[in-house]
């Protein structure tokens, strides 16, 4: 049941039948795995299934001289020729040459070669000849191979998706995973956090058992590179859109990056090696083969998968190298001593996601298991006793609960389908703060002091919007976008982390903006940022906000306004141009700094940081505030002039009113000209990205004509072969002649010994024309097979209808002339068509007899057809010349058939009859009713199908009423 409600959640909008591409996707996507779910209408929420119809891809592509391979067949190449074969690029993805994790994965994977670019700093495999891929490049190879797949499964084109990524990934990462998004010809709606994904999983299958009590869950999740620990809080909040929703919000967040599957896999190759080594059956050492390591990592994998479940296991590897096989006994303990450190680190992503939810493990209801890793018994072991709980929970899907949180946010953000709300609250892991330099002056001495401002505290929810003013510039300045706090991190996390500087914003036009408006006073320029939903941080604008005093207009009477409103509806409208006026903003003033007073002074500073909407919620509610109580106090005015009025004021008062007039403020912005250098990983420039889209085109492109021409040359083979084996089949045996089947035949051998010469390095063309001569040279005789099957049903049924047809129109007759209710025309015109079939049928029959079933024409008579057929085709079908090859015999019974039904008379309404007539028919229904209750109805005569004109003999009885059951005559 609950399956049943959160499959119901996903309501599928009915659209045009002309929309196409509705279908949505969601790319989970692992360092080892990834998988693919997809949302269209009919189809809730589904896993796609890669061609080996498994429910995960590995996240392997191998790129081989001419094509390319995925998945599966990209794995299995990876043993014979790990060179071409390239896996766990997201380790590298936004990283520098510099980079310990670049050197990590060197290490890891040495049969690759890895150049920095000297443009951007980052990495690029050097491939074979003068190709070279970056990471991104190849990410989008499996990102457009995850689209096809999808597609084949979904049966439509797909454009839109949501892909994962880890929590813990910075802003270069986040921002190359779109850059191959974009590589790859994807929409991407949103990057979600993985452990987020799971969690909404999780929580939409759960959606009645969440109230407004908080409960916190833990996700604990270790895949093959990396672990994550996420404390999330559900519960019901009150929306003013959709009123009472469940939400989740994340609270805390820890994770390691090296501590993963894939560390295991590497520490048991190794062992193999070392084993390997110590029997001594050969004198190289096996590390130093890039093959044979290959080998020894996939059944490491194997391994460490069954010793999850047993004791010990037999690893065995044939042809390991120099066709020496290899064979060692394993047990669970060396493994668990072999990774006896990584295991001492399984309780630290659990700490810190507690450090950073301010949370205790008492607080924590429960803690589910995430991720295949998470399978090994002693990291259950472990950390079952780190959390002090009685068990762990294991009651979602492991390998695809991100997949499908992920896609049902993807259906929810996109405006093809509707479901039930799901509010989301991710957070942000790493703090970002903005840095400027500011000169000041003390007793004549100009400083320069550094300043900073929290933009996004340590897991800030997101998405959000928040703008920050800059109070004492005048003139053009710059300022930095930095991360903030990393104290958190670990040293080797921190190494890896890459450039703590995000970018640098140089501001121009601020001074020219001061001098435009020298009347008004300056509210400080604003800097308005973003993060957006896949966790991105943008610079949306830079303005410079001025605030002016404006004389409030008379009140106008309700006549003016109505003709004013009336002039502006035919055509007129305001003399002015309306100035880019902002919604009022909260005034922020920076405290000058004091000796002794530094800390108190930032802290002053960052409350100038504000969040926009809140600002603007707020600023509206003290504009409105402001004009409910200028409202009020000019009643009050008019009231005390009415007052006045009474008790006479006088004329000095009068004039003191009138040359007051009320003021009001208003703010004026004008957008400052933005600078914006990328200082982490600097973006590839609109041609460069342009080339990487065309390169991998080309590769697409290439692979569709391959397989393109594979197909071409399946079927040409397999036709050969066919055609060969049915020339000695009984029914082709009985319409070829020899002369025929010796043409047949020696062509057919002519093709396959081209084949076996020329026909793998044909093009896909050729192979087209030879396919189409065989099968212009086998034609007839494929027809002459096809109408010697046909020939007996449709002839069948030919009888069947005149049959049939006859005994209608004998019936039809008997019927006494006071009860017919058919024309003696229709009757006449039924057994005249009758009659021409018969006769044509006979005589079609009795030529076909006469021709031999070997002749080309042995399904083309020359004879005359029925009138009433040709009445139905052109004239040229009927003349006395060969019929052509589509005009052949076996279209001819059909048709025959169709006409019979056509010609069948239809029972007219029955005119109006007199009373006594009425009456009298009605007496005699009665009689035959009565009479049909005392005996029973004498049986049908019964005609054979062959012969229509005969009769079967049976046993004669005398009809009682020889009106009911008048006597059938013979033809």
């Amino acid at each position: 049941m609950v399956l049943a409600a959160a499959l119901f959640c996903v309501a599928l909008a009915m659209l045009p039948s002309h929309t196409v591409t509705v279908a949505v996707m969601s790319i989970d996507l692992g360092s080892e795995w990834m998988k693919m779910a997809i949302v269209k209408p009919g189809v809730p929420m589904e896993i796609v299934l890669n061609k080996e119809s498994r429910r995960k891809t590995p996240t392997v592509v191998c790129l081989k001289e001419n094509e390319r391979l995925f998945g599966d067949s990209a794995l299995g190449m990876s043993v014979k020729n790990p060179k071409t074969v390239f896996r766990h690029l997201q380790s590298i993805l936004g990283k520098k040459y510099k980079n310990p994790q670049v050197a990590l994965y060197q290490k890891q994977f040495p049969e690759h070669q890895l150049q920095e670019d000297p443009v951007r700093g980052t990495v690029y495999f050097k491939n074979s000849g003068e190709l070279q891929f970056t990471p991104e490049e190849l990410l989008g190879m499996m990102l457009n191979y995850s689209r096809g797949l999808a597609q084949d499964f979904a049966e439509q084109s797909i454009k839109d998706a949501v892909i994962t990524v880890p929590a813990f990934f910075n802003q270069a990462e986040r921002r190359a995973v779109l850059l191959a998004a974009q590589m790859a010809g994807l929409k991407v709606l949103q990057l979600i956090n993985d452990n987020t994904a799971v969690a909404l999983n999780y929580g939409v299958f759960r959606r009645k058992d969440i109230d407004n009590t908080a409960k916190n869950i833990m996700f604990y999740d270790m895949g093959s590179g990396s672990t994550t620990a996420t404390i999330v809080t559900y519960q019901t909040v009150k929306t003013k859109e959709s009123g009472i929703q469940p939400q989740l919000q994340i609270r805390g967040v820890g994770f390691d990056r090296g501590l993963g599957g894939f560390e295991m896999d590497l520490r048991l190759r190794d062992h193999l090696a070392k084993l390997f080594n110590e029997q001594k059956k050969s004198k190289k050492d096996v590390r130093e083969n890039h093959r044979a390591m290959a080998k020894l990592l996939k059944e490491a994998q194997r391994l460490k998968t069954v010793l999850s479940a047993n004791v010990d296991f037999m690893a065995q590897v044939e042809g390991l190298m120099d066709d020496i096989d290899f064979k060692a006994k394993v047990t669970r303990t060396e493994f668990e001593e072999l990774c006896a450190d990584l295991f001492k680190r399984v309780p630290g992503p659990v700490e810190d996601a507690l450090s950073a939810a301010e949370m205790k493990l008492e607080e924590i209801e429960q803690v589910i298991l995430v991720g295949g890793s998470t399978r090994v018994r002693k990291v259950q072991d472990v950390l079952l006793r780190a959390v002090g709980k009685e068990e762990l929970g294991k009651n979602i899907n492991a390998d695809e609960a991100a997949a499908m949180g992920a896609v049902y946010q993807a259906a929810g953000l996109s405006k093809a389908f509707k479901v039930k709300p799901f509010l989301v609250r991710d957070a942000a892991v790493f703090p970002i703060q903005v840095e400027f330099n500011r000169e000041t002056e003390e007793e004549g001495v100009k400083t320069v002091k550094y300043n900073k401002r929290i933009l996004f505290q340590r897991m800030a929810p997101y998405p959000q919007r928040k703008v920050i003013t800059f109070n004492r510039y005048n003139n053009d300045f710059a300022f930095d976008i930095n991360y903030g706090d990393l104290s958190f991190l670990s040293q080797s996390d921190l190494s890896m982390f890459g450039s703590v500087n995000l970018t640098t914003v140089k501001l121009s036009g601020v001074g020219s903006s001061f001098q435009r408006h020298v009347d008004a006073e300056s509210k400080g320029i604003k800097a308005h940022f973003n993060m957006d939903e896949s966790g991105v941080l943008l610079l949306d604008r830079v303005e410079s906000v001025f605030e002016t005093i404006v004389e409030e207009k008379e009140e106008e009477s309700t006549l003016t306004k109505l003709g004013n409103t009336i002039s502006t509806l035919f055509g007129g409208g305001s003399p002015e141009p309306a100035q880019n006026i902002t919604e009022p903003v909260q005034d922020e003033e920076e405290v000058p700094p004091e000796s002794g007073k530094e800390e108190k002074d930032e802290d002053q500073k960052e409350e100038g940081l504000k969040e926009k909407p809140n600002d603007s919620e707020k600023s509206l509610g003290e504009e409105k505030s402001q004009e409910k109580k200028e409202e009020a106090g000019s009643k009050t005015n008019a009231k005390e002039e009415k007052g006045g009025e009474k008790s006479g004021p006088t004329e000095a008062e009068k004039e003191v009113e009138k040359t007051v007039k009320p003021q009001k403020k208003t703010k004026i912005s004008e957008d400052i000209t933005v600078e914006l250098i990328v200082n982490d990983i600097s973006d590839p420039t609109t041609d460069d990205i342009t080339s990487s889209q065309k390169k991998l085109q080309d590769l697409t492109d290439r692979d569709l004509a391959k397989q393109e021409r594979e197909k071409t040359l399946n079927s040409l083979e397999a036709f050969i072969f066919e055609t060969q084996d049915k020339l000695y089949q009984d029914d082709y045996q009985l319409v070829v002649s020899e002369e025929e089947k010796e043409q047949i035949s020696a062509k057919l051998s002519e093709a396959s010994e081209w084949m076996d010469e020329d026909g793998y390095t044909a093009t896909t063309k050729q192979l087209r024309e030879r396919l189409s001569q065989l099968k212009s040279l086998c034609k007839d005789m494929f027809f002459r097979v096809e109408e010697r099957r046909k020939w007996p049903d449709r002839l069948a049924a030919l009888d069947s209808m005149l049959n049939t047809s006859s005994f209608f129109l004998r019936s039809a007759k008997l019927i006494p002339e006071d009860d017919q209710i058919f024309t003696e025309v229709e009757l006449n015109m039924l057994e005249k068509v009758i009659n021409e079939t018969t006769t044509w049928k006979n005589e079609t029959m009795a030529e076909q007899e006469k021709r031999s079933p070997k002749s080309d024409q042995s399904f083309c008579p020359k004879i005359s057809r029925p009138s009433w057929l040709c009445s139905t085709e052109r004239s040229t079908t009927c003349s006395t010349r060969p019929s052509l090859p589509s005009q052949k015999l076996n279209p001819k019974p059909i048709t025959a058939l169709v006409q019979i039904k056509a010609a069948r008379p239809r029972a007219p309404m029955r005119r109006q009859s007199s009373l006594p007539q009425r009456r009298a028919q009605t007496q005699r229904l009665k009689n035959q009713k009565r009479r049909s209750q005392v005996a029973p109805c004498p049986p049908r005569r019964l005609y054979s199908e062959t012969h229509p004109a005969k009769h079967i003999p049976q046993k004669k009885q005398q009809p009682q009423d020889q009106r009911r059951w008048p006597k059938l005559k013979t033809a």
